[in-house]
């Protein structure tokens, strides 16, 4: 009877209860850390002529090309200050590995299923679409972002 309650509970863990999480703006977000490849500073972009204006650039991560998507634009957030430079979360997804630009980058969190709830109707619009759910912290949401739809930038995107 223990072993069947651990196996569980580590069964519980591995189907997401860790999250790799950031902020943008004023939103905190998290994504599966297994999905989460590396978090790099800002790299040296390549601009890509005529792409959609939330990809940023292109940049070399070890001789693989990865694109970067600025999650402010992707979320339809005003743009960073001056002198802010975002940071890159590098994740996996099903069509390769793409680089999420973001604020800043926070901890590594295990959250209990017990907090996870859908995502709220008052959330902004652009956030909400690519948000799988939310878990209730002590002093704020957290938001998971869906990987798979974040990086289709046929999601959501209104012309």
């Amino acid at each position: 009877m223990g072993n069947q309650t651990g196996a569980a509970k580590s069964e519980t863990a591995q189907s997401s209860g860790q999250y790799s999480t950031f902020f943008v703006a004023d939103l905190f977000f998290g994504v599966d850390v297994l999905r989460v490849q590396e978090v790099l500073q800002y790299q040296q972009m390549t601009r890509v002529p005529r792409a959609q204006d939330v990809i940023e650039g292109l940049i070399n991560l070890r001789g693989q090309i990865v694109t970067a998507i600025d999650m402010r634009r992707r979320l339809r957030l005003p743009s960073r200050g001056r002198g802010q430079t975002p940071m890159n979360m590098v994740v996996r997804t099903e069509d390769g590995t793409v680089s999420l630009l973001v604020d800043e980058i926070g901890d590594v969190l295990d959250l209990d299923a017990a907090t996870y709830e859908r995502p709220p109707e008052n959330l902004n619009a652009g956030a909400r679409e690519l948000i799988r759910g939310v878990y209730k912290l002590k002093d704020r949401l957290l938001l998971v972002l869906d990987v798979e739809r974040t990086v289709d930038l046929s999601t959501g995107m209104a012309s």
